[in-house]
């Protein structure tokens, strides 16, 4: 698969962790396009935390509203019924433990749910956002991100980056597999029938822990 189709694969399936009624906070870049993959039969109400809930699927090209972003400056779209507000009451949301969920991206996770996702080395960052309230307020947290970079680990034994916070990651979701955050381990819940245990197993530091009942990703 090339990046976007692996990028949507993952989106897809984080899709299928949304309860109807939920509020999720997207985090930019790959989790914005779990918006896209809501069933139909499902209403989530998507909280962008620059000042709006009701986010919509990604616009084409051709039709959309310039000054109408999420909090990484791309167009979206916005839902019957959604609205948008200050940021005073957008983190009020956040801290006063109102979104159900959050999806992020990371550049690191390790085997005790820490994560690092907001400096590379290297490179100028202006901050991280609203990640660390993200992560210590919603009540579940899913990192959405591609299992590897440039070949190299990014689920780790332990994070070597900063650290945007700690032990509040709940579920891993990349193009191989599903992993769960435990007490005990990191537990590979489903996995890519592209691929076997072995090879997922090959780019994670940390031992997987392998269900009893391991399902294939759909």
């Amino acid at each position: 698969m090339d990046k976007q189709l692996i990028q949507e694969y993952i989106a897809r399936r984080v899709a299928k962790e949304l309860r109807d009624g939920d509020v999720c906070n997207l985090g930019i870049g790959l989790p914005t396009l779990v918006a896209n993959f809501v069933n139909g039969g499902k209403s989530v109400w998507f909280q962008s935390e620059n000042g709006f809930v009701g986010l919509g699927p990604t616009p084409d090209e051709t039709n959309f509203d310039e000054f109408i972003t999420n909090a990484g400056g791309k167009p979206v779209t916005i839902l019957p019924g959604g609205m948008f507000f200050d940021s005073a009451t957008s983190f009020g949301i956040i801290r006063g433990g109102h979104v159900d969920l959050t999806v992020l991206g990371a550049l690191q996770v390790d085997a005790h749910g820490n994560i690092a996702n907001y400096m590379i080395p290297g490179k100028l960052v202006p901050g991280m956002g609203g990640a660390m309230d993200l992560l210590s307020g919603a009540r579940k947290v899913i990192v959405a991100m591609e299992h590897t970079a440039k070949g190299e680990a990014k689920i780790l034994n332990e994070c070597n980056l900063p650290l945007t916070a700690r032990g509040e990651v709940d579920l891993i979701v990349t193009e191989m597999g599903v992993i769960e955050v435990t007490k005990e381990g990191l537990v590979l819940k489903e996995i890519n029938p592209e691929f076997t245990v072995e090879q997922v197993q090959a780019v994670t530091q940390p031992t997987l822990i392998i269900a009893e009942d391991l399902k294939s990703m759909e």
